[in-house]
């Protein structure tokens, strides 16, 4: 009973943090960076392995049906985007009601012997960013009433989830309403995604990203506890993959990552720069870095390193002759070599190193029947083409693919291809050019099927270089997401994505109209 009292208790704080945070542009920034990275953190890392590991792949298709499907109905029908963006609120609130009950259910399950009092403290701590949420999402929308009618329903039903326990969880399993779920939880991301009010002041200068920023690593610091409570808690089947799978991977790959940084230091020192006037040594930077072939080398080892440099050579003398330009080159901001490793490169791969260990982490799930390589392949082309990732993210997905027992042709067509194949930069490119690039790639493709790659040749670090080189990015990373702020910093991975701005502006002005699509470093302009 004292478990479903404090959960309710944590529901109550929404409404006391929303009128404490929204009395100030600063302070309502910050709460939008804790929302936006807990929030949504706990769907990718937590609810989606978990629904993918009942429903297979096609959670995911109508995970990304929730988080797309409002975005095209609202360009379909501009007049109704109104109408468009309640509904989909309104889904995101039913599926997060609808959750509840199993919340209820899973305190009970914590009471039983032999079940650990984690889980429920589990529950009782991820209701905080949940009731904050609900209040931020709704008060604005609909008025003080509605968003306590909201709260006091979800009290109701993790009562209800409580009392009526097992009966009614099997009715509610997660194999009989997977589907739905999967469906809500896009519709909440994409409400996580675009901010929904529209009450604030514009913030021009974005001198508030820094509270965003804060707020975001609080977020984070919640959403790490979560994870430990959850791995301690519930011994899940899926126990190789999802958080703790995704603990050692940065293990990993922390201290080599760092390396890298090293490198980019000392090669812009040396005068290899993406200002640099000549276009071949501009597409090297691009393709290879030279920092991501550390990587490649010292993890997947020297057969894939060698393949990767043959290959990226092919495509980058190709680019070069045909003088392709590069899509959304880097802006040179500084000429300090230590500012451009450690500051700008961060800022630009950090997103995607995180989006390549969450993509492996979701894709690489063993409940995703993907055994068949030219599924893989294709599959990875459709992750390829609307992003446009940088090398370090490149090798990063290839490295977690691998890990994650993905076949060795797909894990040699990501090394190839996913810096170059985005259509911004097929745009820039004409029909003759993008048959020779495919050329290339379907060598590339029919090699690795021939010949053996992987390697036991691969460097293995002692725990204490792999920990402390983990906390190293860490700050780095943080320090990243501080200056820019999480919208901002999530932005480079939707510089392809050039469409009309999505706003749910409500008569209002919005910041984050255009924060959500890429204000930095994006060479176009948007009109509102």
């Amino acid at each position: 009973m004292l478990y479903l009292i404090a959960s309710c208790i944590a529901l109550l704080f929404g409404p006391l943090f929303y009128r404490f945070f929204s009395s100030g542009s600063g302070l309502q920034k910050g709460l939008d960076g804790f929302i936006f990275v807990s929030l949504g953190g706990l769907v990718l890392i937590h609810i989606l392995p978990e629904l993918l590991e009942h429903g297979g792949f096609i959670t995911l298709l109508f995970v990304m049906l929730g988080v797309w499907g409002p975005t095209a109905s609202e360009k379909l029908f501009h007049r109704y985007s109104e109408i468009t963006h309640n509904i989909t609120l309104t889904l995101g609130i039913g599926g997060l009601l609808l959750h509840t009950i199993t919340d209820g259910g899973a305190m009970v399950l914590a009471q039983q012997e032999g079940n650990s009092t984690l889980l429920a403290l589990g529950v009782i701590m991820h209701r905080l960013p949940v009731g904050v949420a609900i209040w931020w999402l709704l008060k604005p929308q609909v008025g003080t009433r509605w968003a306590s009618a909201v709260l006091a329903a979800m009290m109701v039903l993790t009562s209800v989830g409580y009392f009526a326990g097992e009966h009614l969880l099997t009715q509610l399993s997660l194999e009989n309403t997977v589907y739905l779920q999967a469906f809500v939880t896009g519709s909440i991301l994409h409400v996580v995604l675009h901010q929904p009010h529209g009450h604030q002041q514009e913030d021009k200068q974005g001198q508030y990203q820094y509270q965003a920023g804060i707020g975001s690593l609080l977020g984070l610091g919640l959403l790490a506890l979560l994870l430990l409570m959850d791995t301690g808690g519930h011994e899940h089947a899926h126990k190789d993959h999802g958080s703790e799978q995704f603990v050692s991977w940065l293990l990993t790959i922390s201290p080599i990552l760092l390396g890298s940084y090293f490198i980019a230091t000392a090669r812009f020192a040396a005068g290899l720069r993406p200002s640099h006037p000549s276009l071949g040594l501009r597409w090297l930077q691009r393709l290879a870095g030279p920092e991501a072939l550390l990587i490649t080398l010292l993890l997947l080892g020297p057969w894939f390193a060698l393949y990767q440099i043959l290959g990226l050579l092919a495509i980058g003398a190709l680019m070069t002759l045909t003088k392709v330009d590069i899509t959304d080159p880097h802006p040179t901001l500084s000429e300090s070599p230590w500012r451009f490793g450690f500051n700008q490169l961060v800022d630009r791969s950090a997103p995607w190193i995180i989006l390549s260990l969450v993509l492996a982490n979701l894709i690489g799930h063993p409940s995703v029947p993907l055994e068949n390589p030219a599924l893989q392949v294709f599959i990875l082309l459709l992750v390829f083409l609307p992003m446009r990732f940088c090398n370090l993210g490149t090798v990063i997905l290839a490295l977690a693919l691998a890990y994650s027992g993905w076949s060795q042709i797909a894990v040699a067509f990501t090394l190839l291809a996913a810096p170059v194949l985005s259509i911004g930069q097929l745009k820039l490119m004409n029909w003759k050019q993008g048959l020779m690039l495919g050329g290339i790639l379907l060598v590339g493709l029919m090699v690795a099927d021939q010949l053996t790659l992987s390697s036991s040749l691969t460097l293995q670090l002692p725990e204490a270089a792999n920990i402390l080189g983990l906390v190293a990015i860490v700050l780095l990373f943080g320090a990243s997401l501080l200056r820019l702020g999480p919208r901002k910093f999530l932005s480079r991975l939707m510089i392809n994505l050039k469409s009309a701005p999505h706003s749910h502006d409500h008569g209002h002005h919005s910041d984050t109209k255009v924060a959500h699509h890429h204000e930095s470093a994006a060479p176009h302009k948007h009109h509102h």
